[in-house]
């Protein structure tokens, strides 16, 4: 089930509220009974590596000694 984070905005607490997806904007009381919460956006990492290397993907580089142009010219016939 999918977890969604709100901040009190009266005594400033972050809590988790796991919920069905259907529910996802409906409002959350903080645990401390105040009802101004608002739900937070937040950002999940799903991808990795196996066998280490820190989990955080990186983006593809242009092969060296490329042509230049938008994508290295490797695919827009530049070189």
């Amino acid at each position: 089930m999918p977890r969604y984070e709100f901040r009190c905005r009266v005594c400033a607490s972050t809590f988790d509220v796991d919920r069905p997806m259907a529910a996802s904007g409906d409002p959350a009381d903080c645990p401390a009974g105040h009802s101004d919460t608002v739900k937070l956006l937040s950002t999940i990492s799903l991808g990795g590596r196996a066998g280490g290397g820190g989990g955080v993907p990186r983006p593809a580089m242009a092969p060296a000694g490329g042509g230049g142009g938008c994508c290295g010219g490797g695919c827009c016939g530049g070189g």
